[in-house]
């Protein structure tokens, strides 16, 4: 399957401005900016396990079929009831506060968040290497 796999965060842009946007707090900003993100995908046709480990040993679990409403949590805990969906090879979410795609390219698993603003739209962008 194209996104089952671990990943560890090789890069990151827009980091700060967007969980700023987001309500995370500056100590987590912090710890958070030079951490590996592990994301690890097991993807069985339509159906999906998310999981990003993040420091502390705190990680968020989402499972989801493409198409179909459930029930999912952020980062921050708060959980919300989407539908996830595919255009092509590109995972589309609608998050509270922002927009998620996800999708492989070049063997990476790139994840492009945008939050639109009044002064625009606040993009981060986490490009990841299979481990």
């Amino acid at each position: 399957m194209a996104f089952t796999g671990k990943y560890e965060t090789e890069s990151q842009e827009g980091y700060d401005a967007f969980c700023k946007l987001v309500g995370i707090p500056d100590d987590i900003i912090e710890k958070g900016r030079d951490y590996k993100l592990v994301t690890e995908v097991v993807q069985n046709g339509n159906e999906f396990t998310w999981t990003q480990l993040y420091p502390a040993g705190h990680s968020v679990t989402n499972k989801f079929v493409i198409g179909k409403e459930c029930d999912m949590e952020t980062i921050g805990g708060k959980k919300f009831k989407a539908t996830v969906s595919m255009d092509g090879a590109k995972i589309s979410v609608q998050f509270p506060n922002y927009h998620h795609i996800s999708e492989i390219s070049g063997g990476k698993l790139i994840e492009t968040s945008t939050a639109t603003t009044a002064s625009g739209p606040v993009v981060l962008k986490r490009t990841s290497k299979k481990l």
